[in-house]
C-alpha cells in the first residue's frame, strides 16, 4: 500500500509541496504500553501521580481554540470502590507550553486538589443516594481544584473553587453521568473552558505487544486491553493566541506541549512524572532510565547521550527485525530527532518540509533539541479525520499534535519498521485495533464519559 501526501493540504498551509512519504517516520522508536501507563518502577507504585496520556489539537468545532488533554490513574476498574479515585492533594498537576523552542515551559496550567470527606465515621460509602448534580447531599466525596495559569509574568488564578467530576460508581448511583460532566464544566476569564474529572480511557490498543511483540508472529492482536477502563483527565480549551509567543498565533503558530507531576516531599515539590509523545519512556527509555527520565525537564534531553541513543538508534525497529524479519532502517535516525527532539523543518535535518518546529516562528530564537509533543496551530481540524494522522496525509494528526482518535500504535508499528521511509506499509504489521469503542464527543473536552460496567464479567 502507497503511502501519500496531501499537497494541495501542504500547499495551502504554506508547507512544503516537496514533502515525501519518506519524510515520517512518526515514532521515535518502538510500539507500546498503553502510552505512559505504569512505565516506571517508581511511579508504577504511585498511581494517583502517573501521568498517562497527553493529547493536543485544534478543537474540531472551535477552529479558533485549542484542546490541550492529560489523563492520570491508570487503569480505573469502575466498580473499584469503595474510596475510587482521586487526585493527590500534595501533588501539583501541570500541563506546560513552550512556544520559543528553548525547551522551558513558558505557559504552566496549574491544578492543585483538596477533600471535601463528609463520611467520616458513619459509613464506607462514596455515595448514600443517587447523584443528580455536583451538589446533591447524597455524594459524600468530593474534590475541589484550584487551576492557575503561570508564566514569567506570575501566576494567575483562572477557577479558584472548582469541582471534580465524581468517579462513576454505576447506574443506580449516578443515573446520568453526562449531567454530572456538564456541571463539572468551567468557563475561564478569556473565554476558554476547563474540565476535571473521570473520563474513559480512551487510548486504544493491544497490550499483548509485551509478549514477544504479539506473540512473536502477530498471532495476538484485535484485543483493545483497555476496553471498559477510565482515567482521570484535566482539559482546558483555550485561545490559540492564549498559547502563542507574544500572544500571535499568527507569526508564531508552533507551541510544544508536555505534562508532569509534581509530588510533596520534605524537601520540597519533586516531578515524579513526565509525558509528552505517546509510547516514549515505557518503550523507549530502557529499564535504567525510565525513573530519571520522568525526572528531567526536556531542556535537559539533548545533553544527555543514552537519551539521544534510544532516539538515533531504536530498539524495536532491531526487536522487528529480529523477530519478524523485518529489516531495521539505517542508522543514525536522524528523521527521528528530528520530528521528537526538534519538530519537522527544514533546516532542523532530513526531513524537507516546514510542519511543526517553533523555529517555524518568526519570534523565535535558537532552537534546544527536547523530546515534547508539537503542535502546529495553523493547521485547520480535519473534516474527515484519518487514524494514521499525518503517515496518511492527514496534517492536523500525530505527530503534529495528537487527537483522541489517532492510531499512534499503527503509526508508530509502520513508522519503525520502515514504511515512512520506503513510502510502503508493511502488510499485517497492526495491532488490529482501529478505534476506540467509545466514540468522540463533538464538544469539549471530547474524550467519552466514563464507564460504570464492571471489566471482567461472566
Amino acid at each position: 500500500m502507497e503511502l501519500r501526501i496531501n499537497r494541495r493540504a501542504l500547499v495551502g498551509l504554506g508547507v512544503a509541496a516537496a514533502l515525501t512519504a519518506s519524510s515520517f517516520a512518526l515514532l521515535r522508536t518502538d510500539s507500546g504500553d498503553a502510552s505512559s501507563h505504569r512505565e516506571a518502577p517508581m511511579i508504577a507504585g504511585d498511581p494517583r501521580n502517573d501521568n498517562t496520556d497527553v493529547y493536543a489539537f485544534v478543537s474540531p468545532d472551535k477552529a479558533d481554540t485549542v484542546t490541550l488533554l492529560a489523563n492520570w490513574i491508570p487503569f480505573q476498574e469502575p466498580q473499584g470502590g469503595p474510596n475510587f479515585y482521586t487526585f493527590d492533594t500534595k501533588s501539583r498537576y501541570n500541563i506546560k507550553i513552550d512556544n520559543d523552542g528553548d525547551a522551558k515551559p513558558d505557559i504552566v496550567y496549574q491544578w492543585t486538589f483538596r477533600d471535601e470527606d463528609r463520611r467520616g465515621n458513619a459509613t464506607f460509602l462514596y455515595n448514600n443516594g443517587p447523584v443528580t448534580s455536583l451538589h446533591d447531599e447524597n455524594l459524600l466525596f468530593r474534590q475541589h481544584y484550584t487551576l492557575k495559569r503561570i508564566t514569567e509574568d506570575g501566576s494567575r488564578t483562572l477557577i479558584s473553587d472548582g469541582i471534580v467530576a465524581p468517579s462513576n460508581v454505576g447506574p443506580a448511583s449516578m443515573p446520568d453521568y453526562g449531567t454530572l460532566r456538564a456541571q463539572s464544566l468551567k468557563s475561564l476569564p478569556n473565554g476558554g473552558k476547563a474540565y476535571a474529572g473521570q473520563s474513559d480511557e480512551a487510548f486504544f490498543l493491544d497490550l499483548r505487544v509485551f509478549d514477544l511483540l504479539y506473540g512473536g508472529n502477530l498471532s495476538e492482536v484485535g484485543q483493545d486491553t483497555t476496553k471498559g477502563y477510565n482515567v482521570s483527565t484535566l482539559a482546558v480549551q483555550v485561545p490559540a493566541h492564549d498559547l502563542a509567543l507574544r500572544g500571535d498565533a499568527r507569526r508564531n503558530p508552533v507551541v510544544g506541549i508536555w505534562s508532569t507531576t509534581d509530588k510533596w516531599r520534605p524537601n520540597g515539590y519533586v516531578q515524579v512524572s513526565r509525558l509528552g509523545n505517546p509510547l516514549v519512556n515505557e518503550v523507549v527509555m530502557p529499564a535504567g532510565l525510565k525513573d530519571a527520565f520522568n525526572s528531567l525537564p526536556p531542556v535537559k534531553d539533548a545533553g544527555i547521550p543514552d537519551v539521544v541513543k534510544r532516539v538515533t538508534d531504536p530498539e524495536v525497529a532491531r526487536l522487528l527485525e529480529g523477530i519478524y524479519g523485518i529489516k531495521a532502517p539505517a542508522t543514525p535516525r536522524g528523521d527521528l530527532v528530528e520530528i521528537f527532539l526538534t519538530g519537522i523543518a527544514k533546516g532542523n535535518g532530513p526531513i524537507k518540509a516546514d510542519l511543526n518546529s517553533q523555529t517555524l516562528n518568526k519570534d523565535a530564537g535558537k532552537l534546544r533539541p527536547a523530546e515534547m509533543l508539537r503542535l502546529n496551530m495553523a493547521v485547520p481540524p480535519s473534516k474527515d479525520p484519518n487514524r494514521l494522522g499525518v503517515l496518511a496525509g492527514d496534517l492536523a494528526g500525530f505527530p503534529n499534535g495528537r487527537r483522541l482518535s489517532d492510531d499512534v500504535v499503527d503509526i508508530s508499528l509502520q513508522a519503525v519498521a520502515g514504511a515512512a521511509l520506503s513510502g510502503k506499509l508493511v502488510p499485517g504489521l497492526t495491532d488490529k485495533v482501529d478505534k476506540n469503542d467509545k466514540p468522540i464527543l463533538d464538544s469539549f473536552p471530547y474524550i467519552p464519559l466514563p464507564s460504570n460496567v464492571a471489566v471482567n464479567q461472566r
